[in-house]
């Protein structure tokens, strides 16, 4: 079992402080990891998500219908519960909160979920988790902290205006009414290739369309390099700045890496499912935090140092808690 554990989440761990290396080597800096992320978002990561979408059949995405509610309920359900508990008991701002909803309930299924649940679940059995994971995650809660996000920089960036600027503003024309802005903010946020792009693959899916596999394939070559650079980014992220591991970033790791997966194993034990379904759902929310956590922080400059270490954390503490449940599971 170490072995499998390690084959898995290893790659992870390397890269990361490969990373960490190269920031102290003085090779690279958060300028550059700026530059990494901006490839792996709008490229590498799009191409991973539409390739790793359109390889999978419209009979797989519905073979398994309560491992589809599983991730759904695990992933949307905590997203949502964990950005209202930050705004309203720890009074975050909105984009802040939608990060650390972000981190405590979304698994790196884009990222590394082949690597990881190919090695503990078998390439076949790993095929509709890693499909129905990547998809859950890509088509809700991502889209909806970039807008978020969006959102909040945009209050943010009003209130650091210089009085000048403020006086301008007053004497132009009104602004939009709320609900202009908001459609204007989802076209935004519907633009990134983060978003259309896993949309587009989930259509040509139910439509029933097959894309050539050769054309499948050549888009792997740069979607794979979408875990490792965003993992080697965060490491950077970690070394150019100090470590911030206080005891909201140790909660949110726990939920992630402890909380989720221990309700998802509770709640389908209690309603009698067996494997090859609990160990699927389980194992899949049981991958630590998506690097596109810090991706997104250094996008908008918000807690970069946070979230960095957030991720670091998780991938860490999934060497032990993934171990756990992978024996629980067993």
């Amino acid at each position: 079992m170490l072995n499998t554990i390690l084959g898995a989440l290893l790659p992870m761990i390397l890269t990361f402080l490969l990373g960490l290396v190269a920031a102290w080597h003085h090779d690279f800096g958060t300028r550059e990891a700026s530059i990494l992320n901006r490839m792996v978002l709008l490229y590498a990561v799009p191409l991973a998500l539409f390739a790793g979408t359109v390889a999978s059949s419209r009979a797989e995405l519905s073979q398994d219908i309560p491992l589809v509610i599983a991730l759904c309920v695990a992933v949307i359900g905590l997203y949502g519960v964990v950005f209202l508990f930050s705004r309203i008991a720890f009074r975050m701002p909105m984009g802040i909160s939608a990060l650390t909803a972000l981190t405590a309930s979304a698994p790196a299924v884009p990222f590394v979920g082949p690597a990881v649940l190919g090695d503990l679940l078998g390439r076949p059995s790993a095929a509709i988790p890693i499909a129905v994971g990547s998809l859950v995650v890509n088509l809700t809660v991502v889209p909806v902290t970039i807008l978020f996000l969006s959102l909040d920089t945009t209050g943010r960036d009003s209130q650091g205006k210089s009085s000048a600027a403020q006086d301008r503003e007053r004497s132009a024309p009104p602004p939009a009414s709320p609900f202009s802005f908001l459609a204007a903010k989802i076209a935004e946020t519907l633009r990134e290739p983060m978003v259309w792009a896993p949309v587009l693959a989930f259509v040509v899916v139910l439509s029933g369309f097959h894309i050539p596999e050769v054309l499948v394939h050549s888009l792997y070559m740069l979607g794979h390099a979408s875990g490792g650079v965003a993992i080697f980014a965060c490491g950077i992220v970690l070394a150019s700045g100090k470590m911030k591991v206080n005891w909201q970033v140790s909660f949110f790791v726990f939920l992630k890496n402890i909380v989720q997966p221990a309700l998802v194993l509770g709640g389908l034990r209690w309603l009698g499912y067996g494997n090859p379904t609990v160990s699927g759902a389980v194992l899949t929310t049981a991958i630590p935090a998506m690097p596109i956590v810090v991706i997104l922080a250094l996008q908008h400059r918000v807690v970069q140092a946070e979230a960095a270490s957030a991720v670091f954390l998780s991938v860490i503490g999934s060497l032990i808690t993934m171990g756990i449940f992978i024996a629980l599971t067993s």
